[in-house]
């Protein structure tokens, strides 16, 4: 039987061709020192079993899961919890979060259980030690990785998609990712197409890694149940509508997921950590991040525990400025940070520095009005009119927007922004537009 029948372009419509800054994706990865103090926010619906004054171990549980939507919280850190007290956030707001001190005298080795064999386990088993480890989506969005590999009985899932397209600039977390943990990755792959009951699994990729092509080619498995495939080098591959319709063909229907069309998309960073951590029944509790930008003077990929404060991993990379230079996440979809003292989260891909010169340039660059160019609807990938929309947004029409131009199908990716000659934000006046929907609704 053909498992596998590829298109004959792996590439979706319209998109963008952004200057792609990946000069890090070249450096081994390094490791972050432990900072003295970590800030572990309580996320994901976890609830604290731990209390100050305790003594905790590097990869002890430290918040318990409450529900099936939840994943539980592993210390990143040997130390003793000095608090468990509202932190600052990425977002300028508070979380509450356990507070550690870290063991200056630990060697900081991480617990791990007994080693567990995920071929003798049931799919029951492995979804349930898919949730212990914590894993959550490392590509960004943070959704329960366990609840993704256990679709309901209705999506019968026959696909599997890597998602290794790392279409964002300058980030290099997942590239370096393919090439230091591939036996990992391809061991996450063998444990969500277990769970899922598919029988295949293709690997995508961008055109602009070619080393990581080569090396994947020569590790898959003999019995050809994964393949991989090289796509255009386009923004947003990455995006999971696009992804489907590169390498299957498949239009994912509005409002739905992707297992109702029956594929299954994870992340290779989420994948190479299970792959890691369900076999030794260990948490997840640090991870590869891109640390880049014009104002890091030593950029590259760091593995940094979870809980380290964002001035902490700067300071380790040489940057000297404030908040207001820094983005979490890629330049196209990330967001500014309030303030440095929050910490690096399980959903944190990339931390981008840029300096004062960039930063005034984007403050004094003059809006023009809409001159019709079509440049918007040119470059959006979901074939949404950004013209029109922002001319509405100005006017505050945000229901005609939502009613009338698809508003709530806008992925975030920015694209319009980007290409507008006008220097109109499209994308700030289409998340005004959906926040004040939901306000009304």
């Amino acid at each position: 039987m053909e498992l596998f029948k590829f298109r004959k372009k792996n590439t979706f419509p319209h998109g963008i061709h952004p200057a792609e800054h990946k000069d890090t994706g070249e450096k081994t990865v390094r490791r972050i020192p432990f900072a003295s103090e970590l800030i572990l926010p309580l996320l994901f619906r976890s609830i604290p079993c731990v209390k100050p004054g305790d003594f905790v171990s590097r990869g002890q549980i430290i918040a318990n899961v409450d529900g099936y939507m939840s994943v539980p919280l592993h210390s990143s850190v040997t130390g003793t919890v000095k608090a468990i007290a509202y932190a600052p956030n990425h977002d300028g707001g508070v979380t509450q979060s356990i507070i550690i001190e870290t063991s200056a005298l630990s060697m900081q080795n991480q617990e791990f259980g007994e080693i567990q064999n995920i071929d003798e386990m049931s799919r029951e088993e492995l979804v349930k030690a898919i949730q212990a480890t914590g894993m959550v989506g490392l590509g960004g969005a943070g959704f329960p990785t366990h609840v993704k590999a256990n679709p309901p009985p209705e999506h019968a899932v026959h696909t599997i998609l890597v998602n290794g397209c790392e279409c964002e600039p300058f980030l290099t977390t997942d590239h370096r990712v393919m090439i230091e943990s591939l036996p990992e990755m391809l061991l996450g792959i063998k444990i969500v197409m277990k769970t899922t009951g598919a029988k295949k699994a293709i690997i995508g990729l961008e055109g602009n890694t070619p080393d990581v092509l080569r090396i994947i080619r020569s590790a898959l498995p003999e019995d050809d149940t994964v393949a991989v495939v090289a796509m255009p080098t386009k923004y947003p591959q990455g995006f999971e509508k696009m992804l489907v319709r590169s390498l299957l063909g498949i239009e994912i229907p509005i409002g739905k997921l992707p297992s109702s069309v029956g594929v299954g998309i994870f992340n290779v960073a989420t994948l190479a950590e299970l792959g890691k951590l369900v076999p030794r029944q260990g948490g997840l509790i640090e991870r590869v991040i891109t640390v880049s930008g014009p104002g890091i003077p030593r950029p590259g990929n760091y593995v940094i525990p979870f809980g380290t404060p964002l001035s902490f991993v700067l300071e380790q990379c040489g940057f000297v400025g404030d908040a207001e230079y820094v983005v979490l996440g890629g330049p196209m979809m990330g967001k500014t940070v309030a303030s440095l003292d929050a910490p690096v989260t399980k959903t944190t891909s990339g931390i981008l520095a840029f300096d004062k010169t960039l930063i005034d340039l984007k403050k004094n660059l003059s809006e023009y009005a809409c001159i019709k160019c079509g440049a918007c609807i040119q470059a959006c990938p979901l074939y949404l009119n950004p013209s029109e929309m922002g001319l509405r947004a100005k006017k505050g029409l945000y229901e005609e927007m939502r009613d009338n131009f698809h508003l709530d199908l806008c992925c975030g990716c920015n694209c319009c922004t980007y290409i507008c000659p006008s220097n109109i934000p499209l994308l700030s006046l289409f998340k005004t537009a959906q926040e004040m929907n939901r306000r009304k609704k």
